[in-house]
């Protein structure tokens, strides 16, 4: 039984939309944001873990999870599937982070990190945070701070020059907390430069 549930774990593994391992890399210790009670990447709290998206979110309650953001739409199973190879293909430019709740298998937190190649800053990598939303059923046990933090770290290991999202302005408060600064003449979208 042992091995068969190791085989199953190399597999999910390999459907992973990046790999694993990188999120053991990020160092929480400057990211700046108090925890209380304490959680991290590696100790998201009980029962729960933070990793890639898998290729079976599908029945995990992903798309779920994203309609309590905004509008999905009609994503068949086999739709998913052929735009999360399509995405996996585009090497180190999407990482989706989920947070899943293995007493349920379902996941109730998640973030998108995605990467554009620019000429600018020496051929320099830019980052957008798009698509963070957790479970209403989930609010205010400090998820929604960890998958951001989660993918502002991921963005500076990765080498970006600069991380901007778009917010509506009651978010902008929450998302100053992490570093970013609202853009001059345009209050709902914010920056966080790492370097020049």
């Amino acid at each position: 039984m042992n091995s068969n549930n190791n085989e199953k774990n190399m597999n999910v593994e390999d459907e992973y939309l990046y790999p694993a391992d990188i999120l053991s890399k990020l160092d929480m210790k400057n990211c700046y944001v108090h925890f209380d009670p304490p959680i991290s990447i590696s100790n998201p709290g009980e029962n729960l873990i933070l990793r890639p998206l898998s290729i079976n979110d599908y029945h995990k309650g992903y798309l779920t999870l994203l309609a309590q953001l905004t509008r999905v739409g009609d994503v068949s199973e086999e739709k998913f599937r052929e735009t999360f190879q399509e995405m996996k293909s585009c090497k180190n430019r999407y990482f989706i982070t989920v947070i899943e709740d293995l007493s349920t298998n379902q996941v109730i937190g998640t973030a998108t990190l995605a990467i554009e190649k620019k000429f600018i800053h020496s051929a320099g990598l830019r980052a957008r945070l798009e698509d963070v939303v957790v479970s209403n059923d989930y609010r205010g046990k400090q998820l929604g701070k960890l998958v951001v933090i989660t993918i502002r770290l991921l963005a500076e290991h990765i080498g970006c020059y600069k991380i901007t999202l778009d917010c509506k302005d009651k978010m902008v408060k929450f998302y100053k907390q992490f570093g970013f600064t609202c853009e001059t003449g345009n209050n709902n979208m914010m920056t966080m430069r790492f370097h020049d």
